[in-house]
């Protein structure tokens, strides 16, 4: 609950969130051991070898302040300055003096503190990696005093820091290409389980870890029996449309044999509707097979259906078309649906509008009418195979058998979307067709 607000700024990709295990835990060793022995280690060493520096530097400024002259004090501090191996200048020519240190020298900041600490310092440089040069306030004028840096601080911390970088890097790399081997196991199932939910099979292989094989496995077995029940499901209604057939051929045959009456017509009109409801269930029964995926423009396929409709008679105007490019769809099936949308949709109003968007991550098919539309409540409920909400839309225009709008749904459904129910702006009911681009 503490940190619901972290998972706003987590990656989502499952190899970023491999590497950010990877590198999360090499960072934070990388700033413990930077700060732990530079700072304990580093800046101790240089703070006690300093000190040793400060006490000969102590002693040339007591040799400066008790000689008469200049002359003097500078043959006195040379002579002892060449026995601690240290170079004098006095008097020296500094013009301005001021603090020079590269900004990677972190033990430079110790000497420096120090040195101003304890002398009476008017600069120290340090811009030279391997030597120090200090100006000294003496009785005889500045006095710049210059020696090795070995011998007031250790060796430079960031060569540590610099090997230390690359080591962790190639590390990080090293471990990274095993866990990528890991990981895309998982993401090649991930792959194929998407691609199933669009209606499409790529071919698979389980790999990996033994998890991840089980994983794949089961994700096997379950397609396989989703295409085994999908294809009993189309065979089953297929039989059963077959043997229904026969019959109704033969009472097609003695209603033709009939005299024209009206009780004739009347039967005649059942077995029409009759055949219709058969021609349902198979469109329901093989949605399928009906074609494969492949590169679609939405927007051809939706003004393709709009004049499909206006040559059939039916009033279906082409409304938004916004955006461009392709999409993985079936297209016999996304005409079925339309098809059933559009069908239902001027059954139950005076005029229908057809409108298509296309964004980055879906493809949005809309369909209005201005007919009485649906109730809130019932709009889950009117997307179930064989439901007519009769009090809902006005079924003395045709009804139909309770199919379109779930083959609709389950055509959404395989293309990894969905079908959505709501208000049109004509006043009556808007189905949007969101498909997974």
């Amino acid at each position: 609950m503490t940190f619901r607000w972290l998972k706003r700024y987590m990656p989502r990709s499952l190899y970023a969130r491999g590497a950010l295990i990877l590198l999360v835990p090499v960072l934070t060793i990388q700033l413990v051991v930077s700060v732990v022995f530079i700072q304990r280690h580093f800046e101790g060493v240089t703070e006690q070898m300093s000190r040793n520096v400060i006490l000969e530097l102590g002693y040339l400024l007591d040799l400066a302040a008790a000689a008469p002259d200049a002359a003097a004090a500078r043959a006195r501090v040379g002579f002892a300055a060449e026995a601690l191996a240290l170079d004098i200048d006095l008097p020296a020519d500094i013009g301005d003096p001021q603090d020079e240190r590269l900004f990677y020298d972190l033990s430079g900041r110790v000497v420096t503190s120090e040195l101003r600490a304890a002398l009476p310092v008017a600069a120290v440089d340090l811009s030279d990696i391997r030597r120090v040069a200090i100006t000294l306030a003496t009785p005889h004028g500045p006095m710049e005093v210059s020696f090795r840096r070995s011998r007031v601080s250790a060796s430079n911390p960031h060569q540590l820091l610099v090997l230390m970088v690359v080591v962790s890097l190639l590390m990080t790399l090293v471990a990274y290409a095993f866990l990528r081997n890991q990981l895309r196991p998982i993401a090649r199932l991930a792959a194929a389980a998407e691609a199933f939910g669009k209606g499409r099979i790529l071919p698979y292989r389980p790999g990996g870890a033994t998890e991840v094989r089980s994983a794949g496995s089961a994700f096997l077995d379950m397609r396989n029996r989703i295409e085994r029940q999908t294809q009993q499901r189309t065979l089953m209604l297929s039989g059963v449309s077959h043997d229904l057939r026969t019959p109704l051929t033969r009472m097609k045959l003695e209603l033709s044999m009939l005299e024209d009456g009206p009780e004739s017509e009347a039967l005649r009109q059942d077995v029409n509707d009759m055949e219709k409801m058969l021609d349902t269930f198979l469109d329901f029964a093989r949605l399928e097979a009906l074609d494969d995926a492949v590169e679609t423009d939405p927007l051809a396929l939706a003004r393709e259906l709009v004049e499909k409709s206006r040559r059939a008679g039916q009033p279906v105007e082409l409304g938004t078309a916004e955006g461009d490019g392709t999409a993985m769809l079936r297209p016999l099936a996304i005409e079925r649906a339309l098809d059933n949308l559009v069908t239902n949709a001027v059954r139950h109003g005076t005029r229908a509008r057809v409108s298509c968007t296309l964004s980055g991550r879906a493809v949005r098919f809309s369909v209005e009418d201005d007919g009485s539309g649906i109730p809130a409540e019932a709009r889950d409920e009117a997307m179930k195979p064989f439901q007519r909400l009769d009090a809902a839309r006005n079924q003395n225009r045709g009804g139909g058998v309770g199919l379109g709008l779930a083959i609709a749904a389950d055509i959404a459904r395989q293309h990894g979307g969905a079908l959505r129910l709501g208000e049109s702006e004509m006043g009556g009911l808007r189905a949007d067709l969101v498909l997974a681009r």
